[in-house]
């Protein structure tokens, strides 16, 4: 009788000492076994991203620097304001037409180290939407000047590599009429023009 009842102490003395002492051990085992693997996983990934980035990295030092600093002014990292206002100067100047009445949408002034004023955009996100990569700036001017030197300004205006979105433009008479009034000369008529228009940047 005993001869069968120790093999049977012994098996369960077997499988009890399994499940106390080899069984928690196998489980920490598979556990470090799936953490490694994750590791591994991770390990891949960062180096397919290091890759990715050296590809891009190469790309963008391929690429002609006349040809970015168009794309710099194409679509700027920062508003850069007073250099846009700036620029349309120098394209209405030829045509003799002066920016007045200069606005800016949503604004506020601050001063730099040197005391200078400097124009920044305030953000304004909504909740509603979600945020964007770039960011708009509304400026508003008027200018006076002929009918051919606006049609030229304009075309030069969209012209410039600087995305410029005309929103709006009015006109009206810059002449006086009436009684007392000077008489009319030869002089092409002179007419004062109101525009609207966006442009954008990149945010960071």
């Amino acid at each position: 009788m005993m001869r069968f009842i120790m093999p049977i102490i012994l098996i369960g003395i077997g499988i009890t000492v399994f499940f106390v002492f080899s069984n928690p051990i196998y489980n920490e085992i598979a556990q470090l076994r799936q953490k490694v693997d994750s590791y591994d996983e991770a390990l891949k990934n960062s180096k397919a991203l290091e890759n990715e980035r050296d590809k891009l990295t190469a790309k963008y030092n391929s690429i002609d620097p006349a040809n970015l600093l168009k794309l710099q002014k194409l679509l700027p990292e920062n508003i850069d304001n007073i250099r846009l206002i700036l620029e349309i100067e120098q394209i209405a100047l030829p045509y003799g037409m002066i920016l007045k009445d200069i606005k800016y949408n949503a604004t506020e002034t601050k001063k730099n180290v040197s005391g200078e004023a400097v124009v920044i955009a305030q953000k304004s996100e909504t909740a509603q939407f979600p945020p964007k990569d770039y960011g708009i700036w509304d400026l508003e001017f008027s200018t006076t000047g002929t009918y051919n030197n606006f049609l030229n300004f304009t075309k030069d205006l969209e012209n410039n590599l600087r995305i410029v979105d005309v929103s709006s433009i009015q006109f009206s008479s810059d002449t006086v009429s009436g009684a007392g009034s000077a008489p009319k000369s030869n002089l092409p008529e002179s007419y004062k023009y109101d525009f609207k228009i966006k442009t954008y940047w990149l945010k960071n």
